[in-house]
């Protein structure tokens, strides 16, 4: 091939694809399909007739005595203070760390997701708090406020399973579930005795019994729901329930130690 011809050729080629790109406007890339949006979720619960559930967990019986904690594998947490098991935190009769939720009657309904982060504290060599709930969708912001080393690692059956070590104090770590689960344990695989529970769910309506096994559900539509009651050493009980417009009903719950 003499140099004219080949010459030739290479602006013919050029020449070709200077056409191409001006037919194609000019860009080799593949053209993006357009956003699609997608209206916010609202509230489907109207205000005004708006039902709320109160109730309280009680203990019938006596507790197993708590344990002092051996906590001398580290020397920080040691000098935290003596700490004790919390499997049972009972005060007034009343039973603490109960996750009460509504289990189903909620139909098709959707939910808007928080963005405000729940915050899971590791301090004092605890977790804080021990038992609480979150929206999948929600963030949950994991904090060491303390100064050793943590790792949080999470036992899902439904959603990611995830280990994250955090070695110095003010460390964070959030993570997202995706699916609904009750309950998700957590552990540290650094420091033996700590342990804490999240129930995600798809909705907002939960909550967990504080000083004398109180509880409080607020915001429900009217209708019949199945509200289901857990505690990490006792297990499950369910009551059936139904509340009409603008009613607040009570429930009590008694776990057996």
């Amino acid at each position: 091939m003499n140099l004219n011809f080949r010459s030739s050729l290479v602006l013919a080629l050029l020449s070709f694809a200077a056409v191409g790109a001006a037919c194609s406007g000019g860009s080799t890339q593949p053209e993006k399909a357009p956003a699609v949006a997608t209206a916010p979720i609202t509230n489907p619960v109207d205000a005004a007739t708006a039902s709320s559930l109160k109730g309280s967990i009680k203990l019938e019986g006596t507790p197993p005595a708590p344990q002092t904690l051996n906590r001398r594998s580290d020397p920080y947490c040691e000098q935290q203070g003596t700490a004790t098991t919390q499997n049972f935190v009972v005060s007034n009769g009343g039973l603490q760390n109960v996750f009460v939720y509504v289990k189903d009657g909620l139909g098709t309904l959707k939910f808007p997701v928080p963005t405000t982060a729940v915050v899971l504290d590791q301090r004092g060599c605890t977790y804080s708090p021990r038992v609480f709930g979150i929206q999948a969708g929600q963030p949950l912001e994991i904090l060491n406020s303390d100064e050793t080393l943590h790792n949080i690692h999470a036992l899902p059956a439904n959603n990611r399973e995830f280990n994250r070590g955090q070695a110095l104090k003010g460390l964070k770590h959030t993570h997202v579930f995706t699916t609904a689960e009750v309950m998700v344990p957590f552990k540290c695989d650094v420091h033996n005795w700590m342990n804490a529970w999240v129930g995600v769910l798809d909705h907002p309506f939960y909550a967990v019994s504080g000083p004398g096994g109180a509880f409080d559900i607020q915001g429900l539509p009217p209708g019949t729901y199945t509200i289901e009651a857990w505690h990490e050493k006792l297990g499950t009980q369910t009551q059936t329930v139904t509340v009409g417009e603008k009613e607040t009903k009570d429930l009590a719950f008694t776990f057996k130690a």
